[in-house]
């Protein structure tokens, strides 16, 4: 079963990161989750208002969205209990980041796309 993969900020938008990441975590074999508040589908996958809409277990949630909105989503992050969170570039939050380790939750400030493509994933 592939590893669910929640992608905070998804788009449909193909010249965004996000986007870009949803489908090369398609096609490295993970399944992407998909949230946005904004959006029903993305390319045919359903789009989940908050992590707290997909009930499976989350294994990583990769971060695109300004620290203004992944500091509200806080609670939700740790409610999810991913094994890590991906702070891609512009979207570090320190202290989010303080709070996800203080519960044992790993972070790393990277990029998807980069870990994706040299299989350190």
């Amino acid at each position: 079963m592939a590893s669910n993969v929640a992608i905070l900020g998804a788009t449909d938008d193909p010249t965004k990161y996000a986007n870009m990441a949803m489908h090369k975590l398609q096609d490295h074999g993970y399944n992407p989750v998909p949230v946005n508040p904004s959006k029903k589908t993305i390319e045919g996958l359903t789009v989940y208002h908050s992590l707290s809409d997909f009930k499976e277990p989350i294994d990583t949630v990769t971060i695109y969205v300004r620290p203004s909105i992944s500091s509200s989503l806080k609670d939700d992050i740790l409610a999810a209990k991913p094994r890590r969170v991906i702070m891609n570039p512009g979207a570090e939050n320190q202290e989010l980041a303080d709070a996800l380790k203080a519960n044992g939750i790993e972070v790393l400030h990277a990029c998807t796309l980069v870990l994706l493509q040299t299989g350190q994933f």
